[in-house]
Parts: structure tokens; sequence; C-alpha cells
């Protein structure tokens, strides 16, 4: 089956309020791509700029909190995600999950906050390039799949990425053959922990896709879009990336 393709940014710990004039070109590939959807996720200090620059655009952020409100300090909830206007939340990322010790199960109950806020949380899994040589990438990412996701995830609340740690900011990718392995393997697991939801929820590529690659990964079959980097902190690198998913 194939499904809508989605295209989103994760500037990471980068950009001021200067960087916002890059999502003049960015909505206007956004609009011009009628057929796939465009996200970016800024760091948490400029959501609600992001929201009034580019109404268009959804904005989403890059973590949240699990719980509601409470003795958190420095931590951000859904609910204030929400209020600020963003839509998505991207959650467990291997960034966080080795530089802040994050667990599949804190990324669940990160998500199962998402959903109770209306966010849509995109969910990473990924594999270290050490577990991939060992032979162990699928029950790896088959293991984050189900310490990751609750079971109220729908096509309509979750997005999956795919991000093999060791592709992300090294300017290397997998091959297509191993992308296509490694995306069916994960609509299998998605379908069995979430069952006919779990066709309809899109699964992105996401580690040093640019504008040179794009086209090739997105073609991948179970590649429905790709969570981008780098390449998304410019409007001259990101257009072209929406252009290869809206001419597919």
């Amino acid at each position: 089956m194939a499904l809508r393709k989605l295209v989103a940014g994760n500037w990471k710990m980068n950009g001021t309020r200067a960087k916002l004039a890059e999502l003049d070109g960015i909505v206007s590939a956004a609009d011009a791509a009628p057929g796939v959807d465009v996200a970016i996720c800024p760091p948490f200090t400029l959501i609600d700029a992001a929201v009034a620059a580019a109404p268009s655009l959804p904005i989403g952020a890059q973590d949240c909190h699990h719980a509601v409100q409470g003795a958190h300090t420095g931590c951000v909830s859904a609910e204030m995600i929400v209020d600020l206007g963003a839509r998505y939340v991207i959650l467990g990322h291997s960034e966080r999950r080795t530089d802040q010790h994050e667990t599949d199960r804190d990324a669940r109950g990160k998500a199962l906050a998402a959903f109770a806020a209306g966010l849509t949380a995109i969910i990473c899994v990924g594999e270290t390039g050490a577990q991939r040589d060992a032979g162990r990438a699928g029950i790896v990412v088959a293991g984050q799949l189900e310490g990751s996701i609750p079971a109220t995830g729908t096509a309509a609340n979750l997005v999956i990425a795919y991000e093999p740690v060791w592709a992300i900011g090294s300017g290397r990718t997998p091959s297509l053959a191993e992308v296509k392995e490694m995306h069916g393997l994960i609509r299998a697991k998605l379908e069995a922990i979430l069952g006919i939801e779990g066709a309809g929820v899109r699964i992105l590529y996401g580690g040093s896709v640019n504008p040179g690659n794009a086209a090739e990964l997105l073609a991948v079959p179970d590649v429905d879009g790709a969570l981008v980097g780098g390449a998304s902190l410019t409007a001259a690198q990101f257009v072209p990336i929406i252009e290869a998913a809206a001419a597919l």
C-alpha cells in the first residue's frame, strides 16, 4: 500500500531566530507539492516563532517529557509543545538514547504523553555500526519497536523513523537493498504490534539524506518519507528532497 510521503526536517541544536528566514523557501516548496506532507522540527526556543512565521507549515519538537507537569527542571511537556502550536514530536532519537541514556521505555512513556496531548510521535529506531557488523541489526530494531511503541499507536498518531546510527551525519547510507530489507522488517513488526493499523503507519528513512540520494531512497518500498538532519537546515538543500518526494 502506497502511503502519503512525509518529509520532516530535524534542526537538532541549530538555529536562532535568523534561521527562520529559511522557512520561506520551504513553505513555497511545500505549497507546490500538495501530495507530500512537510514538517520542520526546530529547537524548543524557535517553535512558537516558527509557527508564527510559517502558519501553514506543520512544526514539531525534538523531545518531550512523559509527565504532564511537575518538578522536572529543564524539561518540556507534550502539552507545552501543543500550546506553542506544534503538531509533531521526535522521540527516541539515537542522539538522545546515547547522550541522555534514554531507553525504549522512556520513548514509550513519552509517546503515550504525546498521544494524550494530540501530537503525532515520530519514534526513531536504528542500530549501531557494531550491531550491524555483528548481524544483529534486525534483532536490535525489532526490540526497539517492541519496547517503544504503545499499543495505542495508530496510523494517525504514530510515525516510525529508521535511522541507522552509523549513517547519521556520516555521509554514509545503507545500500538500497539493506534499506528495503529493514523497512520491510519494520512494516511486518508494526503489523504484528498494531494489527491493521500497522499497515498505515508511515516509515521514514533517516541518516545522511541529501538532494543527491533522496530520490532513490524515497523510491524504495515501504520508505514513506524521510527524516532529514543537516540537509534540512537550508531551503537550498531541503527543497530538492521535497521535490524528489513529490515526483514519485
